[in-house]
């Protein structure tokens, strides 16, 4: 008896790794590396804390004001055809930025072009990113009961240049700024040439553009199941986002830990994530989206309301870990749910909108963070905590009986 996989699925997956896995790989790794790469490039550059903090400053907030606008173009033109541009836009930009830099190492040149770098690569990797997402959904939707699947490892994807991605950039500057900033360039130009065999997506009707952030939350209104889930993950995402905020203080101040103790809850918090999404996908196959989505959520409750009353570090590792690993299930949840229902020809909109709503929670838990006594942060992050657990059980709660989470 032949066991091998049936042609149609055979050219299905081939194409997945070829149009989709590949291209994200690529330019996940170049958004990873440029993200924490380039601030530290400017502290290379400058020896200035403060200009390496209006870097990360820089690469951020183009990056934010740009999410509907991003969505919208991607609406209009196709994910493919913006995926191409803004990553050989930003291979261009890095290839000027290494030449510069090569030319003019030090003084004000290199501060104005690493800075100038900050802001555009900001810009351009928001574009790409918005891009490559929809193309995954796309790639979802047309692997029907299988969707699953393609986000579980799109997330992985993700989740692996993120913690690679600082770390080879690290390791990269020790050669020289130009030798990280040509790394990245290749990394931008390979993403931007597999992206010409990327499928393309649906486009908004009449190639007119959509309305941006505006349609975009009509779109989730419109989609109770949607509504709900990004509500409770919007809640979560606050709690989640307090304990990375004041990570540092509890670890060293609260447990007499080194600053090389807070690295390590992260990277075991990275690692188990890597593991639920791999788990999810064969749970998925299983049980389906709600029972898994609910036990992740329960988890993720659990985890971050014991974190909060943990005795020592060792526990605190422990249970920040739990609860990164279940927050990395209820993303692959999301991902495959908004893959779904959100219509095709209006997925960059919405999906700007959907990043930013849960996106906000974590600048007003770094405010919450600053604002709060060290002494005072248990009692926040439980209180941040019950809030979490509220949002949650009520978003799974009205989503039991919904249909779009029953397969």
């Amino acid at each position: 008896m032949s066991t091998a996989a049936p042609p149609r699925l055979a050219r299905h997956t081939g194409g997945l790794v070829r149009g989709i896995y590949l291209p994200r790989t690529a330019d996940a790794l170049a958004f990873a590396m440029s993200t924490y790469g380039i601030p530290l490039l400017v502290l290379a550059t400058t020896r200035s804390a403060a200009l390496t903090g209006v870097a990360f400053t820089l690469e951020w907030i183009p990056r934010l004001a740009a999410f509907g606008w991003a969505g919208s173009v991607v609406d209009r033109h196709g994910a493919a055809v913006v995926f191409h541009r803004a990553a050989l836009g930003r291979a261009l930009a890095l290839a000027a930025g290494a030449i510069l830099l090569h030319l003019h190492p030090g003084g004000t040149a290199a501060s104005v072009t690493v800075m100038v770098l900050a802001a555009t690569t900001g810009v351009l990797t928001e574009f790409s990113y918005i891009a490559v997402e929809t193309a995954g959904a796309a790639a979802g939707r047309r692997a029907g009961p299988r969707a699953h699947r393609v986000q579980a490892v799109l997330l992985g994807i993700d989740q692996t240049a993120t913690v690679a991605g600082p770390a080879l950039a690290g390791v990269l500057l020790l050669a020289g700024p130009p030798s990280m900033l040509a790394v990245i360039t290749v990394l931008s130009l390979t993403a931007a040439w597999i992206a010409l065999r990327t499928p393309p997506s649906a486009r908004a009707p009449d190639g007119r553009p959509g309305a941006g952030l505006l349609t975009g939350w009509r779109t989730i209104r419109s989609l109770p199941a949607l509504g709900w889930l990004v509500t409770g993950l919007t809640l979560s995402n606050l709690a989640t986002g307090l304990l990375q905020a004041a990570g540092l203080v509890i670890v060293v101040q609260h447990f007499g830990q080194s600053t090389t103790a807070v690295g390590l809850v992260w990277s075991a918090a990275a690692a188990a994530t890597l593991l639920s999404v791999t788990l999810c996908r064969f749970a998925l196959d299983r049980f389906g989206l709600w029972p898994v989505g609910a036990t992740c959520a329960a988890l993720a409750s659990l985890g971050c309301l014991a974190a909060a009353q943990a005795p020592d570090y060792r526990s605190y590792l422990v249970l920040v870990t739990v609860l990164m690993a279940a927050d990395g299930g209820l993303a692959v949840v999301l991902r495959t749910l908004r893959s779904r229902l959100i219509p095709a020809d209006r997925f960059g909109s919405t999906l700007s909108v959907t990043i930013l709503i849960l996106l906000l929670p974590f600048p007003a838990a770094g405010v919450l963070t600053a604002l709060t006594p060290p002494d005072a942060l248990g009692p926040v992050i439980t209180t941040c905590a019950v809030l979490q657990a509220l949002g949650l059980l009520c978003a799974f709660a009205r989503l039991r009986t919904d249909p779009a989470l029953r397969t």
